[in-house]
């Protein structure tokens, strides 16, 4: 999927139901790629960039701890790799369908989305059986520190 024309309209807004399943199945498909061997515990993220396409990622373990990769760190990598630079929407699948504990990013994910997202951008979180809730950036990560605060 292209980028808009400079001068063209915006892309949709990341609320629309089309949009979330397009994050859903984006997200799916990228968990089932996970490379979990030692924890079997298989993530999926995908995230709407400011262009309107869509990244995906899925998350890499490695037999050297800590060397493994979170999917929305993947994801992010990939947003970036392609030449967008802010996160409109991001939703991150994991866990088992029904699960009591939701499948939220990690502390470290959560600075990694703040340093291309606003504390308004929605984070949904999905098990396998689909969406459970959105947060909004700035309830997972309140007063972060992110590229503000090295405005000068």
């Amino acid at each position: 999927m292209a980028g808009p024309e400079q001068g063209a309209p915006p892309p949709p807004p990341p609320s629309s139901t089309t949009t979330t399943d397009a994050l859903i199945a984006a997200a799916a498909a990228a968990r089932g790629n996970a490379h979990a061997p030692y924890s079997k515990f298989k993530v999926g993220a995908a995230i709407l960039g400011e262009s309107g396409r869509i990244f995906a990622g899925c998350n890499v373990e490695n037999a050297a701890y800590p060397q493994g990769q979170c999917a929305e760190a993947t994801a992010i990598g990939a947003m970036v790799t392609a030449g967008d630079r802010r996160i409109r929407a991001i939703l991150v699948i994991g866990g088992e369908a029904g699960a009591e504990e939701l499948c939220t990013p990690c502390g470290g994910c959560r600075q990694r989305i703040r340093e291309f997202a606003s504390p308004d951008t929605p984070i949904h979180i999905c098990d396998p059986a689909g969406l459970r809730r959105t947060f909004l950036l700035d309830r997972l990560l309140p007063d972060s520190f992110g590229p503000t605060n090295l405005d000068f």
